[in-house]
């Protein structure tokens, strides 16, 4: 079998620039808002319909912007820079509401900030902009003013009569270090809480970041915890950044392209950490790729799968309601004399009338009433469509995501044959990789495949589901043909021939899974998907 594609076997790899791995061909966003033009990172050229631009920025990176924002308030109004940090965490970090709102009322904001009076001069008495400082710079000489050495003092919280240091906010509420230092760690560690008030009493005012730190002199991995607060606050409260969702990884991700709700309705914003290489969605809680279908139906695929709404549908389908008490009754045996064991009432199961009433005059069991009896029959008929309907969709996609589950057992037949092959030709483990390469393209494949199901599922019909159908066929005969080729056992005497064979389908597969992702990213650009059932953002 012949390839359209080149294969080298110096190095393992396709000359073919599509066949690049899918984690490696995304791209940097423009300069944008909230100074995320100030990041610096790799930018990539995008190369593929279905993708989005995004950039992955270190812990670093984020508290640069958060310094840029303080900086920029400091400079603005010629406030302290841990003041000017204090009034963006109360507005969500939005300077443009900061702004209006200073201007506008100072001593309110503020008064509602937690803000010290003393860290604020008015507009009129600066003397322009200032640098700002690092927001967990060592405690200032006057934060360090606020610890005392006193004689005998009563601590309004522990009482204790033999503390000699005390700590005070601006407000000059004194408290004992021992006190503040348990407040702080408690707020921190137990509440996950950045926002720390004075503890006396109606005292709104919020402690510095420098205060908080030499209060927690002795306990380094507090204040660790207490900044790691602060930065994924900051996160939250910008739209177009996130952290990566996978435990134990520290990267945030900008993605300006998810940052707009109505732009959600157009693409799936698949992206990745850098470094780990963690994917998952930008913009909603399912981790996985669910890329062809957007997230809106991907959220409302994943509830339905959850809920027992086909579980009401199985019993609507099968059970009818006693007509008496209304509960809910299924058939077990042949006969349709019918004792409902809540209340006794008697029935017949063909037409739900009193058992009383058959062999009387009253008997009507063997007529036909056309409209009662269509009415009946159709809507449990629909009930019953709806529910296989449903089975057909999820049982394909359930599949697919058990198989994309198992290939990790996969994975590890793949190692072994890629050895065997190492032991019995004259290839080298580069020229091996060939196998891995196809695993990988399988795996990507069925998680396609998956939510392929779940679009059909919501599609309307027409010209445009068939068309979206007849790819999606195709593109699972060509996994399903790869699959059994990865399946063969290994012969010395053909593993030419089955490298050449699994090259020239890896190819073909991946060309059939970009033909899918492209054809559905420009379906939604185009307005041709329609949905049967209603969907945010469109019409």
């Amino acid at each position: 079998m012949s390839s359209d594609y080149e294969y080298s076997d110096e190095d393992g790899d396709y000359y073919d620039d599509e066949l690049m791995d899918e984690d490696d061909q995304d791209s940097a966003p423009s300069e944008e808002e909230m100074d995320i033009d100030a990041f610096d990172g790799p930018i990539k050229e995008k190369r593929k319909a279905y993708q989005v631009d995004f950039i992955t920025l270190s812990k670093q990176d984020v508290e640069k912007a958060m310094d840029e924002n303080i900086e920029y308030i400091t400079g603005l109004f010629g406030i302290e820079p841990e003041a000017a940090s204090l009034l963006l965490r109360h507005f969500e970090w939005n300077k443009e509401k900061v702004t209006e709102k200073y201007i506008d009322n100072q001593s309110g904001v503020n008064a509602a900030a937690g803000v010290s009076a003393k860290t604020t001069p008015p507009r009129s008495a600066t003397s322009g902009p200032s640098r700002s400082t690092r927001r967990t710079a060592p405690a200032s000489s006057r934060s360090k003013k606020s610890l005392s050495v006193e004689g005998p003092f009563v601590c309004p919280i522990c009482f204790d009569d033999t503390q000699t240091r005390t700590l005070a906010l601006a407000c000059s509420h004194k408290f004992c270090t021992e006190c503040w230092m348990a407040y702080a760690t408690n707020k921190i560690k137990s509440e996950g809480e950045f926002k720390i008030t004075c503890m006396a009493e109606e005292c709104n005012l919020v402690a510095t970041d420098s205060f908080i730190q030499s209060i927690l002199t002795t306990d380094p991995s507090t204040f660790d915890r207490y900044k790691e607060l602060l930065v994924r606050y900051f996160v939250s409260c910008n739209r177009e950044l996130k952290f990566c969702p996978y435990p134990e990884c520290a990267q945030t991700v900008s993605c300006p392209a998810a940052a707009s709700k109505f732009a959600l309705t157009t693409i799936i914003p698949i992206v990745n950490c850098e470094e780990q290489k963690h994917k998952f969605c930008f913009a909603c809680p399912i981790e996985d790729d669910h890329r062809p279908l957007i997230c809106t139906v991907s959220k409302l695929w994943s509830q339905k799968c959850r809920d027992d709404s086909e579980t009401a549908n199985w019993i609507k389908s099968n059970t009818k309601e006693c007509s008496k008490c209304q509960s809910t009754i299924e058939k077990d045996g042949g006969c349709n004399h019918m004792t409902c064991k809540k209340c006794k009432y008697e029935f017949c199961w063909v037409c739900m009338g009193p058992w009383s009433e058959h062999g009387t005059a009253w008997y009507s069991c063997n007529r036909y009433d056309e409209k009662d009896s269509i009415d009946a029959r159709d809507a449990q008929s629909k009930s019953r469509a709806s529910l296989e309907r449903y089975l057909h969709y999820y049982n394909r996609w359930a599949n697919h995501e058990q198989s994309a589950k198992l290939s990790m057992d996969l994975y590890a037949k793949t190692e072994k044959k890629m050895e065997e092959m190492q032991l019995t030709s004259a290839l080298t483990w580069i020229e091996v990789q060939f196998m891995r390469k196809a695993v990988d393209e399988v795996f990507r494949c069925r998680m396609t495949l998956k939510w392929t199901y779940a679009m059909a599922y919501y599609l309307q019909k027409g010209n445009q589901k068939e068309i979206f159908e007849d790819n999606q066929r195709d593109l699972e005969k060509a996994v399903e043909d790869l699959s059994e080729l990865l399946e063969q056992p290994i012969d010395a005497e053909t593993i030419g021939l089955l490298r050449q064979k699994v090259t020239d389908k890896t190819v073909y597969v991946q060309k059939r899974n970009e033909k899918v992702l492209e054809d559905s990213a420009a379906g939604y650009l185009e307005g041709r998907w329609k949905w049967n059932v209603t969907v945010e953002g469109f019409d």
